[in-house]
């Protein structure tokens, strides 16, 4: 395992990254509190990369992986011929990932210390996942962008995040809100609209909503 250190800094990012910082030792735990409310983020994930089609001896770019909680589930399927490099801004969340690595002997994993935005995609890439990430990323069009390129043909790029929805359902934005604001959820992370972005970088996009529209799966493959 290697960990690279690309950090760059920004007004928004250092809020984000001291928010992450300190939950990093209890994130784990804290997410799990999610299923106290009906959001079950494990079964999220594991669906979003069910949707990620990987194969034995896939590459697979985790960006914002945080903890490393996708990676047990990306490894099941990959096994060792395969890699998974895992890329978040936030020291701290990396130690944590970096010990659960250490705990479970994956010899495939590489971290990287960086910026989404700035992250450089290595070539013959099959595979990017993004779980609870891009909200807080302004110049989200350029990342898209940035993986709809690196990723090899009929590959995909998979995100979990959450927005606003537009129907009924927004009626219960503040209760959302209340809910994830400790993560650093704001009105302004759920304006975000990811989807409209895909539809401009790959051939197909298909997105699944939960929990009234504020939970999403977003997937994007290119032919």
């Amino acid at each position: 395992m290697l960990v690279k250190d690309k950090k760059t800094t920004s007004a928004g990012k250092d809020k984000v990254i001291e928010i992450y910082r300190r939950r990093a030792q209890n994130y784990d735990f804290t997410a799990k509190l999610y299923c106290l409310v009906g959001i079950d983020i494990k079964k999220y994930r594991k669906m979003a990369i069910d949707a990620l089609e990987l194969k034995e001896g896939d590459t697979v770019v985790d960006l914002g992986c945080g903890t490393g909680l996708n990676f047990e589930l990306i490894e099941n399927v990959i096994g060792s011929s395969g890699k998974i490099i895992g890329v978040d801004v936030t020291d701290r969340m990396l130690a944590q990932a970096k010990m659960r690595i250490q705990l479970n002997s994956w010899n495939n994993v590489e971290l990287i210390h960086s910026d989404v935005v700035q992250y450089q995609f290595p070539p013959n890439v099959d595979a990017v996942i993004s779980t609870g990430v891009f909200g807080y990323i302004l110049k989200y069009d350029e990342v898209i962008k940035k993986v709809a390129l690196a990723l090899n043909p009929l590959k995909r790029f998979v995100i979990i995040d959450c927005k606003e929805p537009s129907n009924l359902f927004s009626f219960f934005t503040p209760l959302f809100l209340s809910i994830t604001r400790t993560f650093g959820v704001d009105k302004e992370y759920l304006s975000h609209r990811t989807q409209h972005s895909f539809k401009k970088c790959f051939n197909k996009v298909s997105m699944t909503e939960f929990h009234g529209g504020f939970i999403y799966i977003l997937v994007g493959e290119n032919s």
